[in-house]
């Protein structure tokens, strides 16, 4: 899993509440188990028409929201079904940092164990940010997670809290098979001494 240090961006605002994770990957996309490859098909009923030409009104469509690494959105983001394909394309597209007032549990659990990082704050907190995306290329934002603070092109400072479980986790780019094995010593450990102990099993 790729590190989450710092990062400096263009963040989009996606102005909607109650996002669930079919319309950011919707089903028809789900036959796959490649990590790769399904950032064409984020927010697809929002990006295509039913032709499947992009909508230009689209914020993801619009110079220079198309390169966004950040998105700040409404609460109750990642809502419905826990399709681990919901982060999958987020990052695909190049997501990696995601901000709203509120996330739905399962989707907020698996924004970790993919490298994203998800930020909650108060509505107020992203009013400032939001008034910072609008101005596009001109106001790139810094999301500094060893600090834990969101930082504005006018000098502004946001902090954030995050649980530093999974703090580590993110700067270290560990999930969960990195997990697993940095306890390898005493996983080799357990199987030679059950080996001995257990010869029959």
């Amino acid at each position: 899993m790729q590190k989450f240090t710092t990062l400096t961006g263009i963040a989009a605002y996606l102005p909607m509440i109650n996002v669930d994770t079919d319309m950011i990957i919707p089903k028809q996309y789900l036959k796959t188990i490649k990590r790769t490859g399904l950032g064409t098909g984020l927010f697809a009923e929002l990006r295509y028409d039913e032709a499947g030409k992009k909508r230009p009104d689209f914020v993801l469509h619009k110079p220079p929201y198309h390169a966004a690494q950040i998105l700040i959105t409404g609460e109750n983001f990642g809502c419905g079904s826990s399709r681990e394909h919901a982060p999958w394309a987020l990052l695909d597209f190049g997501i990696r940092c995601i901000i709203a007032p509120s996330f739905a549990d399962i989707f907020y659990n698996n924004c970790f164990k993919n490298g994203i990082l998800p930020i909650t704050l108060p509505q107020e907190e992203i009013d400032k940010l939001i008034d910072d995306a609008s101005r596009g290329a001109n106001a790139p934002i810094t999301i500094d997670l060893a600090s834990q603070e969101i930082r504005g092109p006018d000098g502004g400072v946001i902090t954030f809290d995050i649980d530093p479980f999974r703090k580590r986790c993110l700067m270290e780019g560990l999930d969960d098979i990195g997990l697993t094995l940095e306890k390898g010593d005493a996983i080799d450990s357990f199987e030679s001494r059950s080996k001995a102990e257990r010869p029959w099993a």
